[in-house]
């Protein structure tokens, strides 16, 4: 039995602009899809520190599985609120089925 529970994409809406040495590289406002990372794509970084939303950790996978692709240097110019935003998608795809279960839905 092939179950799907869980999706392999989500999105989030940027709050803020990602403006770079001046220039609008995304809108506030502009949809940014993620995809759930393979294993592979999860290579030469920690899941531990993915799960606390490391910063370093999240800029590197960003690009990997981002669409629009967040460059490093896009995740470094994110409004903290976006960035928390992305964490969080990408936290909830690392964790199992069954702490998902035994969290509080909003």
């Amino acid at each position: 039995m092939n179950e799907q529970t869980h999706a392999t994409t989500t999105s989030f809406t940027l709050d803020s602009a990602i403006v770079i040495d001046g220039h609008v590289i995304h809108e506030a406002g502009t949809k940014i899809d993620i995809r759930k990372p393979r294993s592979g794509e999860l290579r030469g970084l920690q899941v531990a520190a993915l799960l606390q939303m490391d910063y370093n950790q999240l800029e590197t996978l960003a690009p990997r599985v981002t669409t629009p692709i967040l460059h490093k240097q896009h995740v470094a110019a994110m409004d903290p609120a976006d960035l928390t935003q992305l964490g969080s998608e990408i936290t909830d795809f690392l964790l199992p089925k069954g702490a998902k279960a035994s969290s509080p839905q909003a």
